[in-house]
């Protein structure tokens, strides 16, 4: 059974920083590209960041040089380093693990993690 749960959200002040960890479980972590994607209330939900399995990574263009996406395949983890958190980042952060096969894309999702930046 596939699992990732997220951690490392709660409150923290304009400015402040966080860091989410994705713990994977029950699948080849270093097969599947690794993303974070987030949903504030009344908004879909948005890609934010995205890790390849070679490493490569991509942004959105609100979160570029101020969020870090990494990972680590012998802990089978994703990262998402947040710098400088601004009210707009509030929602809740969930990581995704996808790949292709054939002609299907395997998905999974985490439960997510709430992220509030607040004074």
């Amino acid at each position: 059974q596939v699992q990732l749960v997220e951690a490392g959200g709660g409150l923290v002040q304009p400015g402040g920083s966080l860091r989410l960890s994705c713990a994977a479980s029950g699948l080849i972590f270093s097969i599947y590209a690794m993303g974070w994607y987030r949903q504030a209330p009344g908004k879909q939900r948005e890609l934010i960041a995205t890790i390849t399995t070679a490493g490569s990574t991509n942004y959105t263009d609100s979160v570029k040089g101020r969020f870090t996406i990494s990972r680590d395949n012998a802990e089978s983890t994703v990262y998402l380093q947040m710098n400088n958190l601004i009210p707009e980042d509030t929602a809740v952060y969930y990581c995704n693990a996808g790949r292709m096969v054939q002609h299907t894309t395997l998905t999974y999702w985490g439960q997510g993690t709430q992220v509030t930046v607040s004074s």
